[in-house]
């Protein structure tokens, strides 16, 4: 499961829909596996069942999981692609802190092995 940032100026809801988006890009959630019930996910992030259903709402309205009627929530076969432009804004954000990070004295070659490390401690090296 993904851990919420109490702190971030993302709201909850946010987070558990790019939780859920992230957990099924992965390959942590497969095609028709059963998402945990409203009230079981609930009482694992400690949020308010209604934060989850809303989530949920989303996903559902956004293809990204459907419904069957008192079975539960499932994770859609569609494949979703990530978004381009969101892509693109964070590698701005990126070379932007790059720029920073030059000017505070810091050489490319550290700031590549530095974002290796941090990819691989977040299991995303590829």
């Amino acid at each position: 499961m993904f851990q919420l940032d109490l702190k971030s100026r993302k709201s909850i809801y946010e987070q558990i829909v790019d939780g859920c988006k992230e957990m099924i890009i992965c390959g942590d959630l497969e095609p028709n596996e059963k998402l945990p019930s409203v009230r079981e996910m609930s009482a694992l992030l400690t949020v308010n069942p209604n934060t989850i259903q809303k989530a949920y709402s989303r996903l559902e309205q956004d293809g990204w999981i459907y419904t069957v009627t008192g079975r539960g929530a499932f994770v859609s076969e569609e494949l979703h692609e990530p978004d381009t432009r969101q892509i693109e804004s964070i590698f701005e954000q990126i070379g932007a802190l790059m720029g920073q990070l030059r000017y505070l004295g810091v050489k490319g070659e550290e700031m590549i092995e530095r974002l290796k490390k941090i990819s691989e401690e977040r299991g995303t090296a590829r």
